[in-house]
Parts: C-alpha cells; sequence; structure tokens
C-alpha cells in the first residue's frame, strides 16, 4: 500500500514542473494564455476530487475498500496512459477532470488499512503509510521533471501510468481484505446525514478536519512559487535540478518523521502532539523569509519535512479513534475533501500575497495560518475537556 500510495500522490503533481512547457506544445499561445490554462489545468483534478472524494468512502464503506482502490487506482492510471495522446490544452483538462474524479484510492487505502489497526497502534501504521501519501506529493514535480527531462512528455505519462498500473495489480494480488466491524455497532452502514451529523456534533474532530484545510492552504502556497525563489537564491544556472533538491529536502524530512510522529501520538495522544507540530512549523517557515543561500532555505525546508511527516498521520488517526469503523471511509474522504480544498486555494492565496508584497511575504503569512491552527485546536481540547468534565 505505501509503495501504491506513493505513485498515485506523485501522479498529482508530478505536471507541475513541465506543465506550461508541455502546454506550449499545443500551439503558439500568448504567455497569458498559457500562466492561466495551467492555473486551470493543475486544479481542476483537485477541484473534482474536493467533490467527491467522499462519495468514493462511502462505496468503500458500503461495498468494500479494496474494490474501490482497484477501480480507482485504474481508473486515475488510463487517465494519465491517455495525457500521452492529447492533441489540445481543452483535452488535457478534461483528462485531469477525469482523474480528479478517480481520486479516491488514498482516502479508500487509509480507510482500509485502518479498519485493519488496532486503535491504540493506529498513529504508527498510518503513519508509515502516510510517509507514502506525502513524500509522493513531495517527489512528485522532482520525479515528473526528470522523466520529462530524460524521456520527453509523451513517454513520462506512459513510464507513470505503467507504474501505476503494477501498484493496481499488487494491491489486487497481494492485499487480503478482512470485513472488521466492532461489537458495540449494531448496524453496518450509516447514511450520510448521520455521518455529517457525527463529524458536526464533534467540535474537535470538525477543528481537527478544518486542520487540514489550513494546512494545506499554507504547504501549496509556495510550492509554485518555489522554483521562483530558488531563483532568487541561487541564479538561474541548473534551475530546475536545484529546485528539485529544494522539495526533495522536504520529502526526505517528511521520510525520517512520520512513523516516529504517529507512535507518539499513540502514546500521549494526537491532538497534542498535532499542537506541538503546528507551533514548530511557524518556526519552520519564518526562517524561510530571511534566508540568503539556497542551502539555508533547503535546511529549514527539511525541519519542516521532518514536522509535516507528523501532522498528517495524527489527523488521520485522530480520525480513526473517534469514528465508528463503519464509517471511517466516508468521515476520511471528508477530511480528504479539506485537503483538495486546501491545494486548490493554496496557490491562489500564494501567487495573490507574492504579487502585492514578494514571496518572502507567502513565509510569513503561512507561519500565520499554522500559528492559527495551533491556537484553534488549543481551544477546541480544553472546550472538550471542560464539557467532559462537567458530564461526569
Amino acid at each position: 500500500m505505501w509503495t501504491a500510495n506513493f505513485f498515485v500522490a506523485a501522479s498529482a503533481t508530478m505536471i507541475m514542473p513541465f506543465l506550461s512547457l508541455f502546454l506550449s506544445t499545443f500551439g503558439d499561445f500568448s504567455d497569458d494564455y498559457i500562466r492561466r490554462w495551467s492555473g486551470y489545468v493543475f486544479g481542476i483534478s483537485f477541484l473534482m476530487a474536493f467533490l467527491v472524494s467522499p462519495l468514493w468512502g462511502r462505496f468503500g464503506d458500503k461495498y468494500g475498500y479494496k474494490k474501490i482502490l482497484i477501480m480507482t487506482g485504474a481508473g486515475i492510471a488510463t487517465s494519465i496512459f491517455l495525457m500521452g495522446f492529447v492533441q489540445s490544452v481543452h483535452q488535457l483538462f478534461f483528462l485531469r477532470l477525469l482523474m480528479g474524479a478517480v481520486t479516491g484510492f488514498i482516502p479508500t487505502s487509509l480507510a482500509l488499512i485502518s479498519a485493519q489497526t488496532k486503535k491504540e497502534e493506529a498513529g504508527r501504521t498510518l503513519g508509515t503509510l502516510q510517509m507514502g501519501t506525502v513524500s509522493g506529493g513531495l517527489f512528485g514535480p522532482l520525479i515528473g521533471g526528470l522523466l520529462a527531462d530524460q524521456f520527453g512528455f509523451t513517454y513520462t505519462f506512459f513510464i507513470t501510468s505503467a507504474v501505476i498500473y503494477i501498484s493496481v495489480l499488487l494491491v489486487a494480488f497481494g492485499i487480503k481484505e478482512k470485513p472488521l466491524r466492532t461489537k458495540e455497532e449494531g448496524k453496518k452502514s450509516y447514511s450520510r446525514k448521520q455521518v455529517l451529523q457525527h463529524i458536526f456534533k464533534s467540535p474537535l474532530l470538525l477543528t481537527i478536519m478544518f486542520l487540514t484545510l489550513l494546512i494545506q492552504i499554507g504547504n501549496f502556497s509556495i510550492q509554485p512559487l518555489l522554483a521562483l525563489y530558488v531563483s532568487e537564491l541561487h541564479g538561474p544556472v541548473n534551475l530546475a535540478f536545484f529546485s528539485g533538491l529544494a522539495f526533495s529536502a522536504t520529502g526526505a524530512g517528511n521520510l525520517l518523521a512520520s512513523r516516529k510522529w504517529g507512535a507518539l501520538g499513540d502514546r500521549i495522544g494526537h491532538e497534542k502532539v498535532l499542537i506541538g507540530l503546528l507551533i514548530a512549523s511557524v518556526f519552520c517557515f519564518i526562517p524561510q523569509a530571511l534566508v540568503t543561500t539556497l542551502w539555508q532555505l533547503m535546511i529549514f525546508r527539511f525541519l519542516f519535512g521532518l514536522v509535516m511527516g507528523g501532522i498528517i498521520p495524527c489527523i488521520t488517526a485522530f480520525i480513526r479513534q473517534t469514528a465508528p469503523v463503519s464509517m471511517q471511509g466516508e468521515v476520511l474522504g471528508y477530511n480528504t475533501s479539506f485537503k483538495f480544498l486546501g491545494n486548490v486555494a493554496g496557490p491562489v492565496l500564494g501567487g495573490t500575497i507574492a504579487g502585492g508584497f514578494g514571496i518572502s511575504a507567502v513565509f510569513y503569512v503561512t507561519a500565520g495560518l499554522f500559528l492559527s491552527g495551533a491556537i484553534l485546536l488549543w481551544k477546541s481540547v480544553r472546550t472538550e475537556q471542560k464539557q467532559l468534565a462537567e458530564a461526569s
């Protein structure tokens, strides 16, 4: 599952480094047209995934997670394969939209592994799985850029789709799904209304899911601008390579820390770990606005990766512990919707701030978002503790 999640997550972002160049091959377009449609083509997958992720989660809860994994994985691979044949901007836009519509693989995989895992081990196990997901998203641009340089745009799509097809086969023949239902649950399924009621009746759970939105906005606000920032610090020489290093530094930190943060959350509480990590993120972002060399930037991007490696696994593990087994797929689907919404809003926010105040300002705003998230979570935890004390 780790390997499959890595490549599925990478497929969503791998087009980022060469998207504008790829669009330019379809005709003699103006720079404004290329920039505008680059945003449309990149963002439509995340927007569509925001709309459909809860549906895939619900289908998984009802019909079995493995079936949904095979369907969505094959759909993603087919969409990417067909991108190698497109002849126009609008055809590519349609296939990216289709790819977003079948992007239910990751939340379904989380629900599958979560359902097979004991609650007291959820953080460590899901942390390991999330290493693949988050690292795939972070390494995706680097992988895409390297493949495009070596094999060209068309073969990049073919190679990527082939790897995802292989991942689907690994799931089909290598994963055994054992239906697990807790004895306390008297019913095997929940209506959509009941799932939403469960979320809204738990302010802390709702806060945790809202944090996913803030975190993705903050993370993606700087990603599209990172190459420009590297150019300011290092110059245009080997820009693609050094931009890839800056991306990879975060991914390397993520790989090292995810499992450990998840295990710590299992022991002391995932909400406590989240508050600490959100505050630590502030101290990782502000120095990035003040660096004067590329290597300084890479150090703080690596430190941010160490912190980021714990945030998403702890969020997932918290949902695992608070949502009944037979609705976890749909609840994780809603959480994934918040994530994809952040993926869309982040670049818009970052571009707007950078256009008006410079790239450094994006780091300050992002730090403010993470600090706001920490304060919001702390208040939600305090409120829930008071309610439990009064109830007892």
